[in-house]
Parts: structure tokens; sequence; C-alpha cells
């Protein structure tokens, strides 16, 4: 197995040889017809300037207009090709990140942030198909002209050539080494930077009415600042390694012009051609070979210019490679613990929270820890700001994210013990709706549902009305999936889904959003009921979270749990 994370991820997705070759042919046989017009213009320039018959010309003539077709050409075919290859490449790679994440554990990818998920599938793969098209073609394309260069250099003088040789290793080898070296240092410091800005950006883009409400809008655009200037500190941290390797290029390329117009006039004036290891009678200088000597390293440097930026976009997706790789073999140790789907108990079952402390990177809750006994049919409600912690201790409670101390444990109300995993159902606040019917998008929460008991959990919620007056009812497509309903449509849609789902211990997140106070107070009323007016009946456990006081208060009968901003320092 490959060290290098980009090569393992270009061969995971499946990136064949074959048409990396098919770019880099194209991209050569420009760069060779670039080198091909350089020499021949040198020729055709200095030849003109002594005035010989215009047939004489003919010949260079067709052959710059060849080449300088030639050259457009094999370029826009390189870079067909390229982006086709490199296309392929991240759109097999998504589908490699989604099969893994479907195939792992649940509890693996729902317990990730979201920003998280967003970076790996979005930004890194980019990053991946940029190393391929700005990073891996360029590289081989530069190696390849640069050696013809050289070559054809050397045919008019090995001075020259050698002069060439080293101007392009530092232009070629030592310059983007440079840039590397401070896109790794950028890269390194700033990735948790830019994953923080991420999830700042998504929480004020998915709540901004409720962050206004609570009047935490202005706390979270200034952590979304702050993550931003540190993202800034670590870009500017590398910018002296990138100077310098930017500044090597034009450099190398003055040495090595300077170097061959000195070898022309030397050979011009036959001062030392002992320095060329030739005999005068042998060297027989020319206008034309002052052209060449001048005009091909100008041509050869364009292969090894980009090569700066190539490094950095190979940098930059041999990183993004380590986290997506991360990302799938992390799916595929939680797929191997977990091999196959739990089977849901549907018996009344009690939960047990003991000391227990939650959180992604630090523990949240009281200093002590959190301790509930829920029995069947008693309903709590946990209230407190956003960003307090309540959704992080809904997945802890269901088993999708470890606790960082204290214990959670279901059991029959015999004592017999059941894994959280069969007896809890967890309902997030932004669950997917798929682009699919009604009938389907309930079916994914209990798969033998029939159409009788959905239309009864469409009644609880409110929604039959509506369904019955949508084009094919319950057969209906949801065109965009959760785009296609009102914020409150989907809500009640959601709550339908856990209401047919069988699980005992019920675990729903901000229930009532996106519903105006009166239909919130009455949703939640309903949800925390055990009457005859009970949604979820009297012998299953409901836990809901909330920020909404007003709305909380309502939950007549339901036990009530405050987070606090004190409790989560």
């Amino acid at each position: 197995m490959s060290r290098d994370p980009l090569l393992r991820a270009l061969r995971f997705v499946g990136l064949g040889a074959r048409p990396v070759a098919v770019s880099v042919f194209f991209g050569v046989a420009g760069a060779l017809a670039a080198l091909g017009l350089a020499a021949l213009s040198a020729w055709l320039i200095t030849r003109a300037w002594q005035m010989p018959p215009v047939l004489y010309l003919s010949v260079a003539v067709t052959g710059v207009r060849a080449l300088g077709i030639s050259r457009a050409l094999f370029r826009y075919l390189e870079r067909l090709a390229t982006h086709d290859t490199a296309l392929g490449a991240m759109a097999s790679a998504r589908t490699t990140i989604y099969r893994a994440l479907a195939g792992g554990a649940p509890a693996y990818s729902v317990s990730m942030r979201q920003s998280q998920l967003l970076a790996r599938t979005a930004d890194d793969v980019d990053d991946i198909g940029n190393a391929v098209i700005r990073g891996l073609i360029p590289m081989a394309v530069g190696a390849v002209t640069s050696v013809a260069a050289v070559a054809i250099m050397a045919m008019v003088s090995p001075l020259a050539a050698l002069i060439l040789a080293i101007a392009l290793i530092v232009s070629g080898v030592v310059a983007p080494w440079l840039a590397a070296r401070g896109s790794a240092l950028v890269l390194h410091r700033s990735a948790r930077a830019r994953e923080d800005v991420a999830a700042e950006s998504t929480t004020l883009l998915w709540h901004g009415p409720e962050l206004a409400v609570a009047g935490r809008r202005q706390a979270v655009l200034d952590d979304l600042r702050a993550a931003d200037r540190r993202a800034a500190k670590a870009t500017d941290s590398g910018a002296a390694w990138q100077v310098a390797g930017t500044s090597a290029t034009p450099l190398a390329l003055g040495v090595s012009v300077v170097a061959a117009a000195l070898i022309a006039v030397d050979l011009a004036t036959g001062l030392s051609g002992s320095l060329m290891n030739v005999s005068s009678e042998d060297t027989a200088f020319t206008p034309m070979l002052f052209g060449i000597l001048v005009l091909l390293p100008l041509s050869s440097f364009e292969m090894t210019g980009p090569l700066t930026e190539a490094a950095v976009a190979w940098q930059r997706g041999r990183q993004a490679a380590a986290r997506v790789m991360g990302l799938i073999d992390g799916a595929a140790t939680a797929g191997a613990e977990e091999t196959v789907d739990p089977v849901i108990d549907s018996a009344p079952a009690a939960l047990h929270v003991r000391d227990l402390q939650w959180g992604w990177d630090r523990p949240l809750g009281p200093d002590d820890g959190l301790r509930l006994d829920l029995q069947p049919g008693e309903r709590l409600v946990v209230v407190g700001p956003s960003g307090i912690g309540k959704s992080s201790l809904l997945l802890t409670v269901a088993g999708l994210l470890e606790p960082l101390g204290g214990t959670v444990a279901a059991d029959h109300p015999g004592g017999a013990p059941v894994g959280l995993r069969e007896s809890t159902c967890y309902f997030a606040e932004e669950a997917h709706l798929f682009s699919t019917s009604v009938r389907e998008n309930l079916l994914v929460a209990r798969g033998d549902a029939t159409d009788a008991q959905v239309r009864a959990a469409l009644e609880d919620v409110g929604l039959w009305a509506w369904v019955e007056g949508l084009p094919e009812g319950l057969d209906t497509d949801l065109t965009g999936g959760g785009s296609a309903l009102s914020g409150g449509q989907r809500r009640r849609l959601l709550v339908a889904r856990a209401l047919l789902h069988p699980a005992p211990i019920v675990l729903l997140d901000e229930p009532a959003e996106h519903l105006d106070i009166e239909d919130a107070r009455v949703m939640v009323e309903r949800i925390c009921s055990t009457g005859d007016d009970a949604l979820f009946g009297p012998e299953r456990v409901v836990v809901m979270v909330t920020h909404q006081h007003a709305v909380a208060a309502g939950a007549a009968g339901a036990r009530l749990l405050s987070l606090t901003a004190a409790a989560a320092e």
C-alpha cells in the first residue's frame, strides 16, 4: 500500500493508468509543439533577416503555422482528457464515500458533525480532483518536456544544455518543493479553522431565525469572524515559503537566458570555444543559432512555471486525501464492529442515565453528571438555548455518540437489559426527506407499515387533509425532498415518521420547530400527553428537546430538564 494518501485515494476510487497516460500524451505533444515552434521561429526570424528568396522560407512558414495550430489543438485535447479524468475520479470518490458511510455503522455517520461531512464530500473531494488537473498531469508533462528541451539544447551547445538543466531543476523541483512546504504549513494549521468556519456558517444559514430570536446571532457571528481570522493567519504563515518558491522560477529563467546569450556571444567571437568541448571549425556560429539559444529556454520554462502551483495543488490534495481515506477507514472499522442492523425490540422499555456527561470534544452537563430514570409512558422535555448540547445529548442517549462520562442503559420492566440501538429511535432536527413519494418517505421508519397505519400517522400530525389534496395522494413524489414542503409541513411529516417507528423509546429533536406558537404548543402537548389524545401512546418513553421555553412550559405532565450555559461551561 502506498504511503502517499493521494496515490492511495486515486487507486481506491479506480483511477486507471490509461486515462492519465492519455492526458499526459496530449500535454507532452502540446509542449513539444511549443518547443518546436520556439526553435523553428528562432530560425525563421533570423533567416528572414538575411532576406533570402521567399520560397526558401515557405516550408518554415508552413511549419510554424502547423506547430502553432497543433500546440493549441493538443492543449485543448489535454484539457478535455484531464478534466474528464478528474471529474470521473471525483464522482467515483463521492460514490465511494457514500457507499462506505452507508455500509458502516449508522452511529459513525450520524455522530459526525454536518460541517465535517460537508467538508469531506465537497471541498476535500474537489481538492483531490484539482490535484489531478493541476498537479499530477502538469508534473508529468513538465518532466518529459524538460528532458526533451535539454536534449534539443545539447545538440546546439552542451554547456547551454547543462545550464538549462540546472535551471529547470531549480524551477521544476526546488521551487515546487518550497511552495509545497509553505502549502503544507498552511493546510496543517488551517484545516481545523476551515472546519470551524464551515460549522459556524452552516449554523447561521440553517438556524438564523432561531438564533436571532434567542439573541445569540451576534455571538455566532463573532465566532465565525474569529474562525475566519484563524484561517487567514494560517494562510499567512506559509506565505514566505510560497513566495520563495514562486520567485525561484523567474530567477532561474533569467539566469538561463542570460547564460544562453553569453554562450552565443562566446561562440560568435570564438574567444573560448574550448569551453564547449568542440573545435572552432566544428562550431559554425550563425544568427539562427543565436535565436535558438535564446528563445528555447524561454519556451522550456513555459512547462515548469506551472509546477509551483502543481506542487501546492498536490500537497493540498494529499492532505484532503488523508482526511477522506480516514473517513472511509473509520466507516469500514465501524462497519466491521457492527455488521448487521439492530432488530428493534418494540416491548416497553425504561431508560436509565447515570452520571452522564456528553459532548463532541468537551464534557457538557452538570459537573456531577446527569441522572435520569424514565419508565414506560414517561415524557421528558429538554429545553435550552441553541448550541447548549441538546442534540448531542439525544445522540448520546440513542447510543450514536460515546458518553464522555457516565452510562446510558435501557431495560424491560422485568429488568431484562436491552441495547440502546434496539430500543431507541432518534429523529434529527434536519432529518432527510427523499425525492420520492410521501408513502416511501414514511416507510423508511417502518417498512411493513400498512396504508391504514400511514394514514393514521398523517391524521395524528394534521397532514392527511393536505395529502388528500395532492395529485396522487400518498404516491405523490416530493420533488426536491424537503424543499418541496414548507418548514411546518416538513416538521409534521418527520413526527409522523417517528409515530410509525416501533421503538419503545423515542428521541425527538425540535419537533415543533417552524410551527407557529399556537400549533407548536398543541404539538408539544400531544407529544407529551399520555391521555386519549396522546400521539405516542401510554407505554412509550418520549424525550424531546426544544429551545422554546414558552412551548416547553405548556407540556403538561412532562418532566422538564433545563440546560443552561453555566452547565455547558
